[in-house]
């Protein structure tokens, strides 16, 4: 298949498109290589995806409509992985046009290039942010996300909403997946374990928050990489057993799904910041501080539809996970 990954030198969109290379697939690979984050560190990932041969990169906003269209009705995908979007919860509330920008127009984009070119299937990133203040644990697909804590989640349970306007409207077959906390080599260097790893180091104290008293379901990248493609190869579909009277909101009489890619696991911040201190064999200086505006309590992912989908479940163990990114840490930066 002809697939494109938006995002390709991002984190996740790199693994994906490197297992979809791996399995013979030809893949083009956008991205708009923004400064959020170190550039080098996304021109390494592109480096290593351009190893691989039926691998093209087109630099590319998604927010751009007219190159869209043209790139969508120049190429003929078959199917698309997007994973383009702007990141960050503690950012969305210095920067909120960012995301009204990449996550919604582009988003739109996107839909619309898919719509006109009969794409086979859309799977976009979504995240388990949706889920804002809710407290009932597990968070399921099923679960009312109707109260967003951050103007990204908003953005993500609105992405939602618009794929399944397109899947009701124009049988485009959509699937969007929440992903919880996704870590691992060639991670974000925004996220925690990326902050707390190089703030060990170089022995300066880590941030943390709400006195260390939070919880998140920290997903591998492997597994996540998994569970993309596997949901990729099998498009949604009409639910026979859909209730308009009592509506699912992760099924529908339309094409769509919606699932959670979690590792099952929630893990308290105090034992993961040990995980760290013992692959570094180093001890952290704890700055204990309040809970930021954004942030939620705890995250924990019911990935049972999932499993029932396509058979598959995240399951790297957090030790495992944290020694292997530590390892290419070290590696990649030489320290």
């Amino acid at each position: 298949m002809k697939i494109l990954v938006t995002g390709a030198a991002g984190f996740i969109g790199m693994g994906v498109a490197r297992k979809l290379l791996a399995r013979g697939d030809e893949v083009v690979g956008l991205d708009n290589l923004n400064d959020y984050y170190d550039v080098r560190l996304k021109e390494d990932r592109l480096a290593q995806l351009q190893q691989a041969s039926g691998f093209r990169f087109v630099r590319m906003d998604v927010a751009d409509r007219a190159g869209m269209a043209a790139l969508f009705e120049r190429e003929r995908f078959d199917r698309v992985v997007h994973l383009a979007a702007q990141a960050g919860v503690r950012y969305s509330l210095r920067n909120p046009h960012a995301y009204v920008d990449s996550n919604l127009v582009g988003f739109v984009n996107i839909l619309e290039a898919c719509r006109h070119q009969q794409v086979q299937h859309l799977v976009y990133a979504s995240s388990s942010s949706v889920y804002g203040g809710n407290t009932k644990m597990p968070f399921a697909e099923r679960d009312p996300v109707d109260h967003p804590v951050s103007l990204y989640a908003a953005t993500k349970k609105a992405n939602e909403l618009m794929a399944h306007t397109y899947s009701h409207l124009y049988g485009l077959p959509t699937t969007g997946l929440r992903f919880f906390t996704v870590y691992g080599p060639w991670g974000r260097p925004d996220m925690a374990l990326f902050l707390f790893t190089k703030a060990i180091l170089e022995q300066r104290p880590i941030d943390v928050y709400n006195f260390g008293e939070m919880q998140r379901d920290f997903t591998y990248v492997d597994d996540v990489v998994e569970g993309v493609v596997r949901v990729l190869d099998r498009p949604a579909q009409s639910d026979p057993a859909f209730d308009a009277a009592a509506p699912d909101p992760s099924t529908s009489h339309a094409p769509y799904r919606v699932f959670n890619i979690g590792n099952r696991n929630p893990v308290p911040l105090l034992e993961f910041i040990g995980c760290i201190e013992q692959a570094l064999g180093r001890q952290a200086e704890k700055r204990l501080l309040p809970l930021q505006d954004g942030d939620v309590l705890a995250t924990y992912a019911d990935t049972d539809a999932l499993q029932q989908w396509v058979g598959f479940l995240p399951s790297t163990p957090i030790a495992q996970g944290i020694y292997r990114f530590v390892e290419w840490y070290r590696g990649y930066y030489r320290v």
